[in-house]
């Protein structure tokens, strides 16, 4: 291959990864992963420390999580169009 191919194949390998890292990060599979994460570590904190209910409590850090996950893509379009 000639250099200007071999840069154009890298360019686009990279390109690849990073709309794959795009995608991960918006995903709900992650989101719901971190959130499920989130619920047991709670629990296990709040049992831990002796609240009442840890389990039941355990879902507002969760839920939080979650509604800032919602929120941000609009904030983000939002602050983009005040960027510009």
């Amino acid at each position: 291959m000639q250099p200007i191919d071999e840069k154009i194949v890298s360019i686009e390998e990279r390109n690849r990864r990073v709309e794959l890292d795009k995608a991960w990060e918006t995903s709900w599979t992650r989101r719901v992963f971190i959130a499920g994460v989130t619920y047991v570590m709670a629990g296990f904190w709040l049992v831990a420390i002796g609240v009442g209910q840890p389990w039941l409590n355990a879902l507002v850090p969760t839920g939080g999580y979650l509604l800032s996950t919602l929120t941000l893509p609009f904030l983000k379009t939002w602050w983009l169009t005040r960027q510009k």
